[in-house]
């Protein structure tokens, strides 16, 4: 059987007597902190920072002048150039067509193909031109066969015929002269003596018949010369039956680039058509349009500069060739031809450009912006230069005028200050502060 043990038993706390009034010194006290003693302090503490800084901002312009970005006179090189716009030309073009009537076989080449000179560009059907050259030929062989009978057959033939009358002549005057004789002392018949008179006549005149076919089949004689003649037109009609078959074949003329192609293979073509455009290689040049105002700034050989639209980036140098001496009277412009010594590569006819004609030139020039000229197509154009922290209007002189330049010819020194034109604010007299360079005033 199980011990139970009872559980011990804690003793009794002892009460603990509080007083009912504590002592005063003993209490502790917590205060707030109350806004409405620091807001008044505060608020006016704002508002006069507020006031500094709108008197800084708003006062400091009225008393020392607001801060303007000025710009510098300055000692540069000034061209004055004159800006056109044109389009690229070859001094002439070359339109390609047939002499002959044909049918287009082959066309070997394409637009904006570039050609040498005899290039084939087009060709035709020459079937009827090669029948033509043959029989041509075969005229000149037959010519050519006359000449040689005459010189190998009949000359030689009529030589003999000649001395065999010859002989026959003298034989026949041997026979007449003693029969003469014999019937002068009479031992002769008179009937024998005409006899050999009339051997004597016929023997003179197959003499003189042989004499003439030499004198014809000779160089010079008659029937040579109708032989050299009927050569030399056989040759004539072969010489022009090859012409007329190199027709066929259509050949540039120089070389250069093909612009346009108004022909197609199976076509029939007329002579003059015209069945190409090529445009020749060489000398390329650039016309514009200058402002009739504009002509006496421009003259033969002056520099200029160009590029293509297309290739804005890339320039290549010009010079004035020639400038026209009529006015277009409904444009009021004058047609200036520049030539371009050393065409680059990418140069295509008909390509629109643009050029800057340097029309004169300052070295050393005082220089400014035109923008900040006030009135400058006036008698008296005016700046507004800076001069002890102020605005002052001065008169100038102004001469040259390129890309946004002007060169000041009197009124102004290098390294003045020039207010910009386009600030309304500054007046003449007004206080003003330079920007510092970095634009902060």
């Amino acid at each position: 059987m199980a011990t139970v043990h009872p559980l011990p038993i804690a003793p009794a706390a002892k009460p603990v007597l509080v007083p009912a009034n504590p002592p005063q010194a003993e209490r502790v006290e917590v205060k707030k902190f109350k806004w409405s003693r620091v807001w008044p302090w505060l608020t006016g503490a704002l508002a006069a920072v507020g006031i500094a800084v709108l008197a800084w901002v708003y006062g400091a312009p009225l008393v020392l002048g607001p801060v303007v970005t000025v710009s510098p006179v300055i000692r540069t090189n000034l061209v004055q150039t004159l800006v056109a716009s044109g389009h690229i030309e070859t001094p002439f073009r070359v339109a390609v067509s047939s002499r002959i009537a044909g049918v287009v076989v082959r066309i070997p080449v394409a637009e904006g193909d570039t050609v040498l000179k005899d290039d084939t560009l087009v060709v035709l059907d020459d079937s009827e031109a090669r029948t033509s050259v043959v029989l041509a030929e075969g005229q000149v062989a037959q010519t050519e066969a006359r000449i040689r009978q005459i010189t190998e057959l009949a000359l030689p033939l009529a030589e003999q015929t000649l001395g065999g009358a010859k002989a026959t002549l003298q034989n026949a005057q041997q026979i007449y002269d003693r029969a003469a004789k014999l019937a002068k002392s009479g031992v002769g018949t008179r009937a024998a003596r005409e006899e050999a008179e009339k051997a004597l006549t016929v023997a003179k005149t197959q003499s003189g018949e042989a004499e003439l076919q030499v004198l014809t089949n000779r160089p010079g004689g008659s029937d040579y010369v109708l032989a050299e003649t009927q050569l030399a037109q056989a040759q004539a009609g072969l010489a022009a039956a090859k012409v007329r078959l190199g027709y066929s074949e259509i050949k540039a003329e120089s070389g250069g680039m093909l612009i346009a192609r108004s022909v197609e293979a199976g076509n029939v073509i007329q002579p003059g058509m015209e069945l190409m455009q090529l445009s020749p290689a060489g000398d390329v040049q650039i016309v514009v349009q200058i402002d009739e105002k504009n002509l006496g700034l421009v003259e033969l050989g002056q520099d200029a500069i160009a590029s293509a639209d297309a290739y804005g980036k890339q320039t290549f140098p010009v010079k004035v060739a020639f400038i026209n001496p009529a006015v277009d009277l409904q444009r009021a412009s004058v047609e200036v031809k520049l030539k371009v010594t050393d065409p680059p590569s990418y140069i295509r006819q008909d390509m629109t450009v643009s050029v800057d004609i340097g029309v004169a030139s300052r070295q050393q020039a005082l220089v400014m912006e035109f923008a900040d000229v006030h009135e400058p197509a006036s008698d008296t154009p005016w700046v507004l230069k800076v001069d002890n922290g102020r605005a002052l209007r001065q008169t100038v002189k102004i001469g040259l005028i390129s890309s946004g330049k002007v060169e000041i010819l009197s009124g102004l020194a290098e390294g003045d200050k020039i207010i910009p034109a386009t600030l309304a604010t500054v007046n003449e007299g007004s206080k003003v502060r330079i920007a510092a360079p970095n634009n902060t005033p």
